[in-house]
C-alpha cells in the first residue's frame, strides 16, 4: 500500500484520504473554459488530468463553459473547445454545462450575502477602488459606502440588475476585510454592471458576475468535489472558500492548484496569438506552427501521444519547463509502429533508365511497415523514368557517400540496381536529368553475384506520381534568442514555415484522407492537410522529423 501510494501524484493522494475520512461518496471533477479564444497544449493537461481523475476513481467529469464575460466570448470559440475536449478522448456524455444557465442562482446568491451584510453596492469607480486597495502589508481603506444598510443595498442592487445605472457606476463587493494580507480578500468585486449581449443568455442581463465570486458556486451546483486548477489561482483559494462556505453549501468543493505547463520554443498568450492572427503571420487560431489543440490536430499529432506526453511530465506544484522535444519524441515513438511508411520526393530530379523498355510498367512489392508486419504491403509501378531526391545525387561526392553519383551504383528501394552513366545540368549548373542503366537481374534489390551496394535510395514512378505541396515547420519562435524582443515583440523565426511546391508522392497517395499520417521514407511523419489539401491539390503538413534531440530517461 505504501508503495501504491508513492506512485500516485499529491492529488490522487488528497483524493484517497477524502474517500477514507468519508467526505464525499463520488467523485466530480470538471474542466471549465473561457470561451474567449482556442484552447492549447497547456489545457489539454487540465482536460486529460480532470477527466482522468473522474475515470479513475469511477466518479463524472463535467465539460462546463464558464461564460461570464460576453466582451470576449464567441460562439467560435465554444465549438471548437467543443471539438477540442471530444478529440482528446474527455468523454462529458455529450451533456455541456454552461456557467450562464446558473446566473438566476448567482444573483439569488448575491442577495443572500447583502442580506447577511457580506455585500455591498459601491459606487467607487475602478480606479478609486484600486487605490482604495493598499499595498503589500499596508491596509486597504475602507469604502465610504460600506456601511450601507442591507435594505439600501438589496434596493440599488435590484436597480443595477434593472438596467437603472450606467455601465462602471456601481459594483457589489464582498465584504471581507481590508487588512487581510491577501490582496483577493480586500472587499473583491462580485458583480459589475455591463449592457452586452450575451452568447447563450442574449440581453437578459445587464449585470455580470466575476470569475472568483462565479466559479465557485458553478463547482457547488454541479456538485464538483475537487475543483483543480492550476497555480496562478492559489492566492485565490481563500476567497473560493469564503463564498462557499458563506453560503452554506452542504458540501463544499474543494480546490486544489497543480503546476501549469510550461513548454519551450511555443507561444501559448491568447493576445499574441491572437496578434499573429490579425497579422497574417499565421493562417489562423490552428496554425500548425501554434500549439493550440486545433493546430497539433491539424498538424497530425494524435491524441494518444499527447496523453503518452502528459504522463511523461506528470502532476506537480513545482513551476518547471518542458523541452518541446519531449512533445515530439511522444508522436514519434506513437506513430512509428502505425504509420505506413511510403516513397515522397521533396526536391525532384528525374531520372531516366536508358536501357529500360520505354513501354514496359512492372509492379514491385513495398512493405508497408518493417517494423509491424501487420500492416502488410502495397504494390508501386516502376517504369523507364522515376524521381529522386536532389540530396541523393551528387557530381563530386564526398568520401563515404553511398547514394548516387556519376559510375556509381545504388540501389532502388524494393527493385533494381541502377548506375549513373551521365546527367545534364542547367544554365546555373543545376542538375536537370540523370541517366542510368538497370540491372535486370537485380530485381526485388538483391544480386545473383552477391555483390554488395552500400546506398539505397527512395523513389516515385514518373508516371504515376502524385503532385503535392508539403510544408514543412520550425517553431515560431527561437526561445534561445528569447521569445520576445526588446520591445516586447515576439521573436518570430524568419525559417518557421517552407513550402515546397513541386513534390512527387507515389500513387498510393491518391487515397489519402484529410488528417491521415504517413511516413515518408527518410524525410519524417507527414499529414494530409484538413484545412487546404483538396484531391486536386494534395497539401501534406510535415509533423515531425525523423531524428530526435530527446533522450528518455
Amino acid at each position: 500500500m505504501a508503495e501504491e501510494m508513492q506512485t500516485k501524484n499529491f492529488i490522487e493522494q488528497i483524493i484517497d484520504e477524502d474517500l477514507a475520512e468519508g467526505k464525499y461518496t463520488k467523485i466530480i471533477t470538471r474542466f471549465p473554459p473561457e470561451p474567449n479564444g482556442y484552447l492549447h497544449i497547456g489545457h489539454a493537461k487540465s482536460i486529460l488530468l480532470n477527466y482522468g481523475l473522474a475515470t479513475e476513481y469511477n466518479g463524472q467529469f463535467n465539460f462546463r463553459f464558464d461564460d461570464t464575460n460576453p466582451t470576449k466570448e464567441r460562439m467560435e470559440f465554444v465549438q471548437s473547445i467543443q471539438d477540442d475536449v471530444k478529440w482528446l478522448g474527455a468523454d462529458f456524455r455529450d451533456e455541456v454545462f454552461f456557467a450562464s444557465n446558473y446566473f438566476d442562482e448567482m444573483y439569488e446568491a448575491a442577495v443572500k450575502l447583502i442580506k447577511k451584510g457580506k455585500a455591498y453596492v459601491c459606487d467607487l469607480s475602478a480606479d478609486e477602488i484600486k487605490a482604495t486597495r493598499g499595498f503589500g502589508s499596508e491596509p486597504g481603506t475602507d469604502s465610504p459606502y460600506r456601511d450601507r444598510s442591507v435594505e439600501e443595498n438589496l434596493a440599488l442592487f435590484e436597480g443595477m440588475k434593472n438596467g437603472e445605472c450606467e455601465d462602471g457606476a456601481r459594483v457589489l463587493r464582498a465584504k471581507i476585510d481590508m487588512a487581510s494580507p491577501n490582496m483577493n480578500m480586500r472587499d473583491p468585486v462580485i458583480y459589475r454592471v455591463a449592457r452586452m449581449t450575451h452568447h447563450n443568455t442574449g440581453d437578459k442581463w445587464c449585470i455580470y458576475p466575476m470569475y472568483d465570486f462565479a466559479h465557485p458556486i458553478e463547482d457547488a451546483i454541479e456538485g464538483v468535489t475537487h475543483s483543480i486548477c492550476t497555480l496562478e489561482f492559489e492566492d485565490h483559494r481563500p476567497l473560493y472558500d469564503w463564498v462557499v462556505t458563506e453560503l452554506e453549501y452542504e458540501h463544499p468543493p474543494k480546490q486544489i492548484e497543480f503546476a501549469k505547463l510550461y513548454l519551450t520554443n511555443v507561444i501559448t498568450g491568447k493576445r499574441y496569438i491572437k496578434k499573429l492572427v490579425e497579422d497574417g503571420i499565421v493562417d489562423g487560431w490552428d496554425d500548425p506552427r501554434l500549439v493550440s489543440i486545433a493546430a497539433l490536430r491539424r498538424r497530425g499529432f494524435t491524441p494518444s501521444a499527447i496523453k503518452t506526453f502528459m504522463e511523461l511530465v506528470g502532476v506537480s506544484k513545482s513551476q518547471s519547463s518542458v523541452d518541446y522535444a519531449m512533445l515530439e519524441y511522444c508522436i514519434r515513438e506513437d506513430l512509428k509502429p502505425t504509420a505506413k511508411r511510403m516513397m515522397a520526393v521533396l526536391d525532384p530530379i528525374k531520372v531516366i533508365i536508358d536501357n529500360y523498355p520505354e513501354d514496359k510498367v512492372e509492379e514491385v512489392e513495398v512493405e508497408n511497415n518493417q517494423e509491424n508486419p501487420e500492416l502488410g504491403s502495397r504494390k508501386v509501378a516502376f517504369s523507364r523514368e522515376i524521381y529522386i531526391d536532389r540530396e541523393d545525387f551528387m557530381i563530386e561526392p564526398p568520401k563515404k557517400y553511398f547514394r548516387l553519383y556519376p559510375g556509381n551504383e545504388v540501389r532502388l528501394k524494393g527493385t533494381y540496381y541502377i548506375t549513373c552513366t551521365d546527367y545534364k545540368v542547367d544554365e546555373e549548373g543545376k542538375v536537370t536529368e540523370i541517366h542510368c542503366t538497370y540491372d535486370p537481374l537485380t530485381q526485388g534489390g538483391t544480386s545473383p553475384d552477391g555483390r554488395k551496394i552500400k546506398g539505397t535510395i527512395h523513389w516515385v514512378d514518373a508516371r504515376t506520381a502524385v503532385d503535392a505541396e508539403v510544408r514543412l515547420y520550425e517553431n515560431i519562435v527561437d526561445e534561445e534568442k528569447g521569445k520576445l524582443n526588446d520591445d516586447g515583440t515576439l521573436n518570430l523565426n524568419p525559417n518557421s514555415l517552407q513550402i515546397l511546391k513541386n513534390c512527387k508522392l507515389e500513387a498510393a497517395f491518391k487515397e489519402a484522407k484529410p488528417g491521415e499520417q504517413f511516413q515518408f521514407l527518410r524525410h519524417g511523419f507527414f499529414c494530409v492537410d484538413s484545412k487546404d489539401s483538396t484531391e486536386e491539390k494534395p497539401v501534406y503538413n510535415r509533423i515531425v522529423s525523423l531524428k530526435s534531440s530527446y533522450k528518455p530517461v
